[in-house]
């Protein structure tokens, strides 16, 4: 989204040369150079501050320009503010040697700030882990219904007008979300690509317990487990429950070969496909078929649980 072209200005123009007393009014709200040590991260924060190539980056430009967009706070009744946006900025200042920031101070109440704090990080950064995504959404989505999605078409759910905001599908803003019911160590290897969308919303079903006995089998035998092996341990979970003995026999079964599994029935299938196709070219389109197909049903049916 464009940015608004006073701050922009105010930016060009440098702070130092700005801020004569301490806050400056702009457009019913109060712009001030902040120390440091008076702004306090969110309790609950979904967006990651970590010491990588882009801080470097980041930490370059602060000690070249300065900070040439304010971060977002709001006050708090302890003393300090709270930085709903702007504690990369914030780090990259503590880095580069630098006492304080300029930051928007706002007054918002709880949902108010829950919904600020998603929108303004997902407007300035270019790229998020799905485990960012995923808390992200739910945070927005927790204090949409709370206060009410204040949309313009009445009877309009909040997760309508989430698709909107985002560009995501329900399906998949509820796919993200579930992943935030996984232990740390699977929601990290989505992160690290270790472990594919469908099979870890498969997995995020399972208990605590059973989760963590997943990831100390997953790293004994190093593998990535497939959708199928996923369901069945889902299935078995809600069934009575998942011992670490099934579970070491789920995710230790050799995986057959394409060829092996296709054979016996992808004649039947053949006059759907161009004669130049390959049994294993056919077998691709309909195992990905076949898999989106699944993971819409576990979708719908998720869905009519919690509707009852």
């Amino acid at each position: 989204m464009p940015k608004s072209p006073t701050i922009g200005n105010l930016a060009l123009t440098g702070y130092a040369d700005i801020f004569q007393s301490t806050v400056t009014p702009m457009n019913g709200e109060s712009v001030a150079e902040l120390p440091l040590d008076e702004l306090f991260a969110p309790e609950f924060h979904p967006f990651l501050v970590t010491d990588d190539e882009a801080m470097d980056r980041l930490v370059k430009s602060v000690k070249e320009y300065g900070v040439r967009e304010p971060g977002l706070a709001r006050p708090r009744d302890e003393g300090g503010y709270e930085l709903l946006c702007g504690n990369r900025r914030k780090r990259a200042c503590e880095i580069a040697g630098i006492a304080t920031m300029p930051v928007i101070v706002r007054t918002l109440d709880d949902d108010s700030a829950a919904i600020t704090m998603v929108d303004s990080n997902l407007e300035q950064r270019e790229k998020l882990l799905p485990s960012e995504k995923a808390w992200a959404y739910r945070v927005k989505l927790e204090a949409m219904n709370h206060r009410g999605s204040k949309s313009e078409t009445p009877g309009q759910l909040s997760v309508e007008v989430l698709c909107k905001q985002t560009g995501e599908s329900k399906n998949t803003i509820f796919r993200l979300i579930r992943l935030t019911e996984l232990v740390p160590g699977l929601l990290d290897k989505v992160d690290a690509k270790r472990l594919a969308l469908y099979p870890a919303v498969e997995l995020s079903f399972l208990t605590r317990t059973e989760q963590s006995n997943v990831v100390d089998t997953l790293a004994r035998h190093e593998i990535k487990p497939s959708l199928s092996q996923a369901q069945r341990m889902k299935k078995a979970s809600q069934e009575g429950g998942l011992s670490l003995h099934e579970i070491e026999s789920i995710l230790s079964e050799p995986k057959r070969k394409t060829s092996e599994k296709a054979a016996p029935a992808i004649a039947d299938y053949r006059r759907f496909f161009p004669n130049s196709y390959t049994d294993k070219q056919m077998d691709a389109v309909m195992t990905e078929l076949l898999t989106s197909w699944q993971a819409g049903q576990s979708a719908i049916n998720e869905r009519g649980a919690q509707m009852q």
